[in-house]
């Protein structure tokens, strides 16, 4: 499902990839001193690491080291050891490596690992991973890190993949690279894929490197760890990896520091709270809540509010679902709003369908508004939902907000919908546009037997695109001899040359042995 979001998006070059594949591991630098009686070592450690053979690069910078300590390579060997220890995954070895780097830091300041953060990145999640195992001094040194970055600044939250979509969508149907029923079908498979991505992250909650690629996933572009080029000099690996870590304390621990990251205002601080805001979002309670609230309503950049409106959803306590409600009837930005309908289709209490479903019955609320909120209530896949949206049909008063319930509806396979959506595709009284889209669902659905559709096509004299909607139906019925006869009959006997030709097209398409005979007959037909 993901797997089809993603082509979707590259097929109509947003320019934003919803997810990345990991970056290859770094391997230390090519031998930058040949005389230096080291070399040897530091040119094999180096083919260790690239062949991923972990324990022989511990040993060999580790004894790079001991025997050559005044080497131009030994400080940038501790890093490397503790780099390959870190990747054994055991205790005992994530406490070498610590060791590795603390006496990088006291003795080799000026090393090019040193230098650039990387240690003090690669320090900070050796200890994440030990306070994630209950090492208390582990656990100490991230909070302390923490803390110092609650003074600080640091990285790159994301935009949600819900804010690229409509655009995409858009653009694909404006250049003839989708149909409108193959954009809202796209529409669909990546709401789908959000929630997927939305729940992975829930059952990863340990782990943050991966709680941080599941975050990705939903959202676009940039990685949740990425420092954003405007900031490259102000903040560091390192106190991203301090926030990562940061993860792992409970929330007496945590809540005050990222209090103070959120309370921050100066250059570059912006990157730092959003990633703040996803890790109070992570805490599922009231506290959480109140401190989104305060995002919501008091931070002074726009993007960190809408963070803080998405994740208000992962939270789902009643005051966050009021919140939210709250946004959606009186906040005046309508791509706030936006995201408070979504926020509200991902969250499980009752109240939020409610909410939802009495604002797109709402005739004095923006229209594509509305929409988006009929949409959504279709993707929460409930009975009452779908039973809501039949009932409100009637009620709707423009065909954009028809059409949105219409894919709604369709949304959820029941024989009630596919009913009423048969119907809808009967109805004279719709326009065109609604009975095709109706048409299209209900046959996607089974809703529509070859007998309604030959109803349909007999009815619509007047409409060549609705009959050529009921072709197409027809053809999907492959081995339903009944709808090969009804499309023999129109490639026989229809007078519109156009609607003839669509026919003859899909009989060329199908492997009944009848269609064969009949092309032959009529291209051996007197000239």
């Amino acid at each position: 499902m993901k797997l089809l979001t993603l082509s979707f998006l590259a097929l109509v070059g947003t320019g934003a990839a919803l997810d990345r594949p990991a970056s290859p591991d770094p391997i230390p630098a090519v031998s930058y001193a040949p005389e230096d009686a080291a070399d040897s070592l530091w040119r094999a450690g180096r083919v260790a690491i690239a062949d991923e053979d972990w324990r022989r690069a511990a040993r060999l910078f580790e004894q790079l080291v001991n025997e050559h300590p005044t080497s131009a390579y030994a400080g940038d060997a501790l890093y490397w050891q503790a780099f390959a220890l870190q990747r054994t995954g055991s205790s005992s070895d994530l406490r070498r490596a610590a060791r590795a780097l603390e006496t990088q830091r006291e003795k080799y300041a000026t090393s090019a690992t040193y230098t650039s953060g990387e240690s003090a990145a690669l320090l900070t999640r050796v200890n994440g991973r030990l306070a994630r195992s209950g090492d208390a001094e582990a656990g100490a040194a991230v909070a302390a890190a923490a803390a110092e970055i609650a003074a600080s600044v640091a990285p790159a939250a994301l935009e949600m993949a819900a804010a690229v979509a409509p655009a995409a969508l858009e653009a694909a149907i404006a250049s003839g690279h989708m149909s409108s029923a193959e954009a809202e079908r796209a529409r669909a498979e990546m709401a789908r894929g959000l929630a997927e991505a939305r729940a992975e992250m829930a059952g990863v909650r340990g782990s943050a490197v991966a709680a941080a690629r599941a975050s990705s996933r939903a959202r676009s572009g940039r990685g949740s760890d990425e420092i954003p080029p405007e900031c490259e000099g102000v903040i560091g690996d390192d106190r991203i990896e301090a926030l990562n870590a940061l993860m792992q304390m409970n929330s007496e621990q945590a809540l005050p520091v990222l209090r103070r990251v959120l309370e921050r205002r100066d250059r570059c601080s912006e990157v730092l709270r959003r990633k703040a805001v996803f890790i109070v979002a992570q805490r599922r309670n009231d506290e959480a809540a109140d401190i989104l609230v305060n995002v919501v309503r008091n931070d002074p950049d726009r993007t960190t509010r809408s963070e803080a409106v998405f994740w208000l959803s992962q939270v789902n306590t009643d005051r966050s679902v009021t919140v939210l409600e709250g946004i959606l009837k009186t906040e005046t930005d309508e791509d706030l709003q936006k995201r408070a309908i979504f926020a509200l289709s991902q969250a499980n209490a009752p109240r939020a369908g409610e909410i939802l479903r009495d604002f797109a019955g709402r005739r004095d609320a923006n229209t594509e508004l509305r929409a988006e909120a009929i949409f959504w209530i279709g993707q929460r896949g409930r009975g009452e939902n779908s039973a809501f949206l039949r009932e409100l049909f009637p009620r709707l008063d423009n065909d954009e907000l028809r059409d949105k319930a219409i894919f709604a509806v369709a949304q959820r396979r029941s024989p009630e919908n596919a009913a009423w959506l048969l119907e809808r595709a009967k109805d004279r009284q719709l326009s065109a546009q609604l009975r095709k889209s109706a048409l299209f669902w209900a046959s996607q659905s089974g809703g529509a037997t070859v007998a309604d559709l030959g109803q349909i096509y007999d009815t619509s004299t007047e409409d060549r695109e609705l009959r050529g909607q009921v072709i197409f139906a027809l053809s999907q019925r492959r081995n339903d001899s009944a709808a090969v006869d009804r499309l023999l009959a129109i490639a026989r006997t229809e007078q519109d040359a156009e609607l003839r030709r669509q026919a003859l097209f899909w009989l060329g398409q199908s492997r009944d042995p009848r269609a064969a005979a009949a092309l032959e007959e009529i291209i051996n037909k007197p000239l």
